[in-house]
């Protein structure tokens, strides 16, 4: 049931937000109504939840698989130190809750994936995409497509970020822009740019972040003018932007079911596609003098720093120009940081050669040194 009033401790909290005259206290009844998912609880996703709480957004979700990392902390406000290697959802939850007691928070901590999403995007008005997952960003565009749910997208890259509103309602009756409008294809997975591999300014995802959150708060009060038909690229080395217009594509319904089709045949090959391998396993493996190829696909500070006995090293960016070196009478393992890149080599590895022979590290060379190897440097 939607509350139609607004209790005396919500008007002493919001009363900044009440003597805003475009906002007032029907904008804040709105935000109090409200219902959000974020998917995503990294980078772009600690501000957003800080200020949609902040702001009073009344029910909150968030989808999150991940566990704090060191690495994060330097962008992902939201942690602590004693806090790594615990759930983010969890940890974000019980910051959030500190900070504003009365919404309510729906925690998920799982991956977004084709059999869950429509079913959790459903429950939502808005969705925002603070993912860095594009195989989930992609999922996020086309499951919003065929609800008819606005989603507000962000990205980060080194020193550059990008904000849009995307398949929100315009005042013609139609809908504006979809992500597959400004990118129709998801790109293959060893051409993804990645965090881990280009470095990020740490204040980026709270610049592009506070973006996302103030066009959200727009969608749900009606003030000003989002996003809907434009995408907002800012470079915070310049402090440069540039507002390109976008346009709907006639296809783009079209292009998302293809894509939820694509995503919902993805099961079937997984039995015959890379498989994972924790890192007891691997130990155990390896004492039995199993012949093993270990790929290490990070960079070479990283490797220098600490690898596992015999490993090769390929970083990712040289993995296609030197796939033959990777035998495919034994066995593969891939591993990285955290296990992302190598899942993504892994994946590439077997769509352009069909290796069968290849096992991915479950949580890298961070879980090995936490559960194998606890002398190891670690980063």
């Amino acid at each position: 049931m939607e509350a139609t009033t607004l209790i005396p401790a919500e008007k002493e909290r919001y009363q900044k937000h009440l003597n805003l005259p475009e906002l007032g206290p029907a904008g804040q009844l709105r935000l109090k109504n409200a219902r959000v998912l974020v998917v995503g609880a990294g980078g772009l996703g600690c501000p957003v939840l800080l200020y949609l709480t902040a702001a009073g957004v009344g029910t909150i979700g968030l989808i999150d698989p991940d566990v704090v990392a060191l690495s994060n902390l330097q962008r992902q406000v939201l942690y602590t130190t004693d806090e790594v290697g615990k759930p983010k959802v969890k940890m974000a939850v019980s910051h959030l809750n500190r900070l504003n007691p009365d919404l309510t928070f729906d925690t998920y901590n799982m991956a977004l994936e084709i059999g869950n999403a429509r079913s959790i995007i459903e429950k939502y008005d808005i969705v925002v995409d603070c993912t860095d997952n594009f195989t989930v960003r992609y999922l996020v565009n086309d499951m919003c497509v065929l609800l008819g749910k606005p989603f507000v997208y962000g990205a980060i890259h080194r020193f550059e970020g990008q904000v849009a509103v995307l398949n929100a309602s315009l005042p013609d009756g139609g809908r504006g822009p979809t992500y597959r409008c400004i990118f129709p294809e998801e790109p293959n997975s060893i051409e993804i740019p990645n965090c881990n591999d280009t470095g990020v300014l740490g204040v980026l995802p709270g610049v592009i972040g506070t973006y996302q959150a103030s066009e959200v708060i727009k969608l749900i009060t009606g003030i000003g003018q989002p996003l809907n038909e434009h995408l907002l690229m800012i470079d915070v080395l310049s402090m440069g932007q540039q507002k390109v217009k976008i346009k709907r594509r006639a296809d783009a319904d079209e292009l998302a079911q293809q894509g939820l089709s694509k995503a919902g045949a993805r099961p079937a090959s997984v039995d015959s596609g890379p498989q994972k391998i924790t890192p007891a396993e691997l130990a155990d493996r390896l004492a039995q003098g199993e012949s093993i190829f270990l790929l290490d696909v990070r960079e070479r500070p990283e490797y220098d720093l600490c690898h596992l006995d015999g490993a090769v090293l390929i970083p990712v960016g040289m993995i296609p120009n030197n796939r033959k070196r990777i035998p495919t009478d034994r066995p593969v393992v891939v591993y990285c940081h955290h296990g992302i890149r190598s899942a993504n080599v892994a994946q590439y590895l077997y769509a352009q050669d069909g290796l069968t022979n290849l096992y991915n590290l479950d949580g890298g060379i961070n879980a090995w040194a936490r559960e194998i190897e606890p002398e190891m440097a670690v980063y």
